[in-house]
């Protein structure tokens, strides 16, 4: 029998979300707060980091305050998953946070126009910093590479 568990992979173009992808830990989300906000949009506040890792990382935070349903609240989950799977970004550690009232306990839970809405924004978010990582990229020079010593051969000890 085939295992469910992803393979590991956390290359650049890899559309896996494995817990090497994930901000999980409280000290991980704190040292992405305390920088200013990278982008805002109309519901959602774009923190991000540079990281040390070959891939990008994502934390999600949706208040009970501003979703009230739990339905609301994973499909917001949701919807960023999949376009920071989709969306190929640098280095970087990016916690989206939800700062406005998507709907209210009154009207339905989530409709196809909520998604597509939340589609475009997070989109947007995204594509933005998308962007500014090839920029960096493009800005920043390839590494010197290190001399050897002329009486030191390689592989010796």
């Amino acid at each position: 029998m085939e295992s469910c568990i992803s393979s590991g992979s956390t290359g650049e173009g890899s559309h896996d979300f494995a817990r090497v992808r994930r901000i999980v830990k409280t000290d991980e989300f704190s040292s992405v707060f305390r920088l200013r906000p990278a982008q805002k949009t109309a519901h959602f506040v774009l923190y991000t980091r540079l990281n040390q890792l070959p891939h990008a990382r994502l934390g999600v935070v949706v208040a009970k305050r501003f979703a009230p349903r739990a339905v609301t609240r994973n499909t917001i989950k949701r919807v960023t998953r999949e376009l920071f799977r989709v969306t190929g970004l640098p280095a970087i550690d990016c916690v989206v946070r939800l700062a406005k009232p998507v709907n209210s306990k009154d009207g339905p839970a989530t409709t196809a126009k909520l998604k597509a809405a939340l589609r475009v924004e997070l989109a947007r978010l995204f594509a933005s910093q998308a962007k500014q990582g090839q920029g960096r990229a493009a800005s920043t020079p390839a590494p010197a590479p290190v001399p050897v010593p002329p009486n030191v051969e390689p592989g010796a000890p």
